[in-house]
């Protein structure tokens, strides 16, 4: 018992020594404005379009920044391992790591740029109003910036340059985890795709590649179906379609297959399973629904990715993240059955549900 006593005594000193994980966390938006504003002035570009290391002196000239800013923030990107140095007579240059060269430049094909661009310009400052968010139960989007959020996609696409960067972010999202998703199950025996909500039609072509012989309609919002044909998906896509339409008040095209990509995560449960009933009237006879989204453990342990991301609606939208239980129910409810689930191990995971025929 004594001893006992003694090795807890020496694990609270231990802890009240220094507290690491704690200042860690109170760090963390440190290190992301940091790498939002590296992004932003262009400090990746601008190495890898340089092809060499650069200086100090030589990257706050080409980005209009002061000296001894850049040196700071160019000593901060080196200890978060996105930048390397080398010693040059009495220089020290920077170069891009490999990670930073394939996820942080502007030109890279599956570039988180934009999505970092949302998350410091939106995302960053709708957190400034988290403690707000939990008091009152609702998102921050009039606190936050000026608008009215009764209309929840009128607030996030507030202008063409919010809904254009929105898009940017979902394209960028799906550019790194959309090939994962639409793997996790089998989907090559359902021919005809409905893509709800399908955005910058970055999941759609995921399907078209990965199922040579499925054709994919997406349906989504006058003004995202005109944007994403002028932005994102060209005549070369030739089997990708869309269908313009509120998919809460018009009627859905019908289809063998429905994705639903971080869609039910945006509202309330009342709200999933009015729309999840709607896709199963349309639903052809043995067709079936894909949700996508990050599936918190059913024991409350994490994702911790996931468990951020419901903070996240809060503040946002008027939903949240959930279980495959969670989902399971509102899938029955609208009455889909057979429901099963896959982890992919990454951000987002899947949950198919299937209409009888």
């Amino acid at each position: 018992m004594a001893e006992h006593q003694e090795r807890g005594s020496d694990r609270a000193q231990a802890i009240e020594a220094y507290p690491r994980k704690i200042l860690q966390y109170m760090e963390g938006f440190l290190i992301s404005k940091t790498v939002f504003t590296a992004c932003e002035l262009g400090v990746f570009d601008t190495l890898h379009e340089a092809q060499r290391p650069l200086s100090a002196a030589e990257l706050s000239a080409a980005l209009g920044a002061s000296l001894d800013g850049m040196e700071r923030l160019l000593a901060a990107c080196t200890g978060l391992e996105l930048l390397t140095t080398q010693q040059e007579n009495e220089r020290v240059l920077y170069s891009n790591t490999e990670e930073a060269r394939v996820y942080l430049t502007h030109s890279s094909p599956v570039s988180l740029y934009h999505s970092i661009q949302y998350s410091s310009k939106t995302i960053y400052l709708c957190w400034h109003y988290l403690t707000d968010a939990i008091r009152e139960g609702t998102n921050q989007y009039e606190k936050a910036f000026g608008v009215n959020s009764k209309d929840l996609f009128q607030a996030l696409y507030r202008s063409d340059e919010e809904m254009v960067k929105f898009m940017q972010l979902m394209n960028s999202i799906w550019n790194i985890c959309g090939r994962d998703v639409i793997r996790a199950f089998d989907l090559s025996p359902f021919k005809v795709i409905c893509d709800l909500g399908g955005c910058s039609g970055a999941l759609a072509k995921h399907c078209t590649s990965t199922y040579p012989q499925c054709t994919v309609t997406i349906f989504d919002l006058p003004t995202v179906v005109r944007t994403s044909r002028e932005h994102f998906v060209t005549s070369a896509h030739s089997r990708i379609g869309f269908h313009e339409g509120d998919f809460f008040k018009d009627p859905i095209p019908k289809a063998d297959l429905y994705i639903l990509a971080r869609i039910l995560h945006d509202w309330t449960d009342q709200c999933c399973v009015e729309l999840l009933s709607r896709v199963y009237k349309a639903c052809n006879p043995g067709g079936a629904v894909l949700l996508v989204e990050a599936l918190l453990f059913e024991d409350g342990s994490g994702p911790l990715t996931a468990q951020l991301y419901s903070l996240n609606m809060l503040v946002q939208t008027e939903g949240r993240e959930r279980t495959a239980a969670q989902y399971t129910a509102l899938l029955t409810a609208a009455g889909f059955t057979s429901v099963q689930h896959r982890f992919t191990g990454k951000t987002y995971d899947t949950v198919l549900g299937r209409k009888q025929t």
